[in-house]
């Protein structure tokens, strides 16, 4: 029994370590898995170990034929050969024409045969043309599938699992995010994660893993140094002379002048910046080298959803829709795509967080028209001396709504803030026809509410004055 119990645990603990697995970082990526022969792929600029031996690799112009891009390869390079037959016909062709003609023919022999020349010729020409077109799209789908086109090869076999390091760029992911909206005010929030394999080499992982992070960090250690106040001693001024006249000194013992010292420029892989380390993980996953992202769902949840029409005239007369909702992970990245009825309405969507909940913005109202019309201020003099300036200014927004619906608008205008207490600014009025709900936040923010029956058209008035010394030149 108790040997039954130790073969199991050696069956179980080898077959864990023969698991093929992926880790896929911001600057590289590891692939382990037990090959079945020395073939690799397509790949460059890769590091294998084996034991943790690094083996060296050798290229061969062959391939297993059963390898899918051996099979790619084999399409091209077959092009390639019938682009070299056309060619050598036409170099034929045209040596053949080349040759001395005989002193005498008849006439009706030489005009046949110079016809059936000129159809060859065009034929020929025809389809160097094709080859040519075709062999060039055969390269360039090649080169996005693999960076070269020899294979390579083990130089010994391995049996244990082989560790291959792959260099930034040759596989890459993403996340992306769907936002279906559903009835009863509510959102599906579905998270995507996109992966692309360019290495050459088609991957079988049972485990993969994708970290939002650089595989290699270099942080120096930090010891701690006393601040030290003391007298001032004047540091001597640094001499600098350009590279190009270190090798000389002026003949009057004048030292020439240095171009400033430039650090050494480290070409370090581009690495975005997050607020947290985000991980992924992906079972079973079969990542050919196509060059083409293989798409899996990440995540999927549900959140109640409050919507909005907003505007910002003062920025833009654009009115748009914004719903906000509170996210049950957290959003790593701001473009969507959102889906209503399965209808794809806007397929580069942004989102933000913003006071706690997460804000998207989902499209242009184009039945809402926004103008914002300048209004004729007026100067007047105050104080004891007239040494008091009052400035009044403003505009007019006018509002029209387009459609057979009613519309509630969310404006957010502003009037001039001051940066000092020698300028003041006071509202005057936010005015329409009838009642308006604004109210004042800090640096002169106005939120106006704007209430918009179908195809009515609303002005609202706002009014500000501004209050200096007749001294003062202001801006705004």
């Amino acid at each position: 029994m108790q040997l039954y119990k130790t073969l199991i645990s050696f069956s179980v603990t080898g077959s864990l370590a023969l698991a093929s697995s992926l880790s896929v970082y911001q600057d590289s990526a590891v692939y382990r898995y037990v090959p079945q022969n020395i073939f690799i792929g397509f790949a460059n600029n890769i590091k294998v170990k084996c034991k943790g031996e690094e083996i060296v690799l050798q290229t061969k112009p062959t391939c297993p034929e059963d390898a899918r891009l051996c099979k790619e390869r084999g399409l091209l390079k077959e092009t390639e050969r019938k682009l070299k037959a056309i060619q050598a016909n036409i170099s034929a062709l045209n040596t053949f024409i080349s040759l001395p003609q005989p002193n005498t023919f008849e006439a009706q022999t030489w005009i046949e045969a110079a016809r059936k020349i000129g159809e060859e010729q065009a034929e020929l020409s025809i389809a160097e043309t094709g080859f040519k077109s075709e062999l060039q799209s055969q390269i360039q789908a090649f080169r996005k599938q693999a960076p070269v086109q020899k294979a390579r090869y083990l130089t010994q076999k391995c049996n244990t699992g082989l560790e291959v390091d792959l260099p930034y760029g040759q596989i890459l992911f993403k996340t992306y995010y769907e936002a279906q909206l559903l009835k009863e005010q509510k959102i599906r929030v579905t998270q995507y994660l996109s992966v692309t394999n360019r290495s050459g080499i088609d991957m079988e992982a049972e485990d993969a893993m994708f970290y939002y992070r650089p595989a290699q960090q270099r942080i120096s250690p930090i010891h701690f140094s006393p601040w030290v106040v003391g007298k001032y001693t004047p540091q001597p001024k640094r001499l600098y002379v350009k590279k190009a006249a270190n090798r000389r000194m002026l003949s009057d013992g004048v030292i020439p002048e240095m171009a400033t010292p430039i650090a050494e420029v480290n070409a370090a892989v581009p690495v975005a910046k997050y607020l947290s380390a985000r991980e992924y993980r992906i079972k079973d996953l079969s990542l050919p080298s196509t060059g083409e992202p293989v798409t899996v769902e990440v995540t999927s949840w549900n959140a109640p959803l409050h919507c909005e029409l907003r505007a910002y005239p003062y920025r833009s007369t654009m009115a748009f829709h914004v719903c906000s909702f509170q996210p049950k992970t957290q959003i790593e990245r701001n473009s969507w795509k959102i889906k209503e009825d399965g209808e794809i309405i806007n397929d580069h969507a942004r989102g933000e967080y913003n006071k706690g909940m997460y804000h998207l913005y989902m499209k242009a109202d184009l039945d809402v028209k926004i103008e914002q019309r300048p209004l004729v201020g007026k100067e007047r003099t105050t104080g004891i001396f007239g040494s008091t300036v009052r400035k009044r200014d403003g505009y007019r927004l006018v509002l029209t709504n387009k459609s057979d619906k009613r519309k509630k608008l969310l404006l957010t205008e502003r009037i001039p803030t001051s940066a000092t207490e020698e300028i003041k600014v006071k509202l005057l009025h936010v005015k329409s026809e009838n009642k308006v709900d604004y109210s004042v936040q800090k640096e002169g923010e106005l939120e106006i509410v704007a209430v918009l029956k179908p195809h009515e058209t609303k002005n609202i008035e706002i009014l500000f004055e501004i209050s200096y010394d007749k001294t003062l030149k202001i801006d705004y």
